[in-house]
């Protein structure tokens, strides 16, 4: 069995994230994904199965052709981690702010 690979080390990525933002757009094939790259087509192949495997695209059969969406699902999962992380900066900083205060009214 293949291991799921963590959603942020496929996000790391530069050419994965601007495919996740070309797909933000609407469903595409990795032909039409690859002509907005500089590398080959089973390069693109490569990111589109390592997003796949953490779900972040989903790949839907048409035909005899591949059509990569975007998992919104998925995207807003992320935003959520994020947004905790945001929160937890934002306390730390507050609170630094409060030792910064402190010490300038003890001078």
């Amino acid at each position: 069995m293949k291991t799921r690979r963590d959603v942020f080390q496929a996000i790391a990525d530069p050419t994965r994230r601007a495919i996740i933002m070309l797909l933000t757009v609407g469903a595409m094939t990795p032909n039409a994904v690859a002509e907005h790259f500089n590398s080959s087509r089973q390069a693109v192949s490569k990111h589109l199965q390592i997003l796949a495997e953490c779900e972040i695209v989903i790949p839907e059969q048409q035909g005899r052709e591949i059509h990569y969406h975007l998992n919104a699902k998925k995207m807003n999962e992320i935003e959520k981690w994020l947004e905790q992380f945001k929160q937890l900066l934002s306390k730390r900083f507050n609170q630094l702010d409060d030792v910064l205060e402190q010490l300038k009214n003890s001078k």
